[in-house]
């Protein structure tokens, strides 16, 4: 008789499609803690999900377009999904999130990471790794829209004077995407200069 813990990840995770990356926690309302650690590893075991690091699984996309075959999760993903098993809140530097709003091409084999959390680095298969430096920086941490935080990191690190109209036409794209009461709350959090430019769209 198949595993009915087992069962119910895996549909779980069919349902939200490839490309996801899930944690321990993310199946809590499935089984306790071991059975769903057991679980996902016997999923790991026929091939369903990959292990990325410990305790993080991938369901990853697969290109079949240019038969790359199965998709690495970004470093900013992974990150994401370490800080959402270790409970902690982390925040891009100033050039990653440069990188993830589409206004840099250069991507880093090495990704760095401010955190709440302790300071440590992770090395992620090969030639890859994640470093997290921690912070106490409050206002940075307390941003409720991280789209928001990576917007104002990136605004800070382009300048008010350096700042161009295509770079400007992006930062738009991605402002559109961050709910009423979360820019409002942002907002007060944010440089003058970039207050303004925020609210002149």
């Amino acid at each position: 008789m198949r595993d009915k813990i087992q069962e119910n990840i895996e549909n779980r995770i069919k349902r939200r499609g490839r490309g996801k990356l899930y944690v321990n926690a993310d199946f809590a309302d499935l089984g306790t803690p071991d059975a769903v650690r057991q679980a996902l590893q016997r999923l790991q075991k026929v091939g369903f999900v990959i292990r990325v690091f410990r305790g993080i699984y991938s369901y990853p996309k697969i290109d079949k377009e240019l038969g790359l075959g199965l998709l690495k999760p970004s470093l900013w993903e992974i990150a994401q999904a370490i800080s959402r098993r270790d409970q902690t809140v982390i925040i891009p530097t100033a050039s990653e999130a440069l990188n993830l709003l589409g206004l840099s091409t250069q991507v880093a084999a090495n990704a760095v990471f401010y955190t709440n959390g302790s300071s440590r680095k992770v090395k992620i298969g090969s030639g890859r790794g994640i470093t997290f430096i921690h912070t106490s920086d409050n206002r940075m941490l307390a941003f409720k829209s991280q789209l928001m935080l990576l917007v104002v990191l990136a605004m800070r690190e382009i300048g008010e004077s350096q700042l161009t109209d295509e770079q400007w036409d992006i930062i738009k794209t991605h402002l559109k995407q961050i709910n009423k009461a979360d820019f409002n709350h942002d907002i007060k959090l944010v440089p003058v200069w970039i207050q303004e430019k925020l609210h002149s769209i």
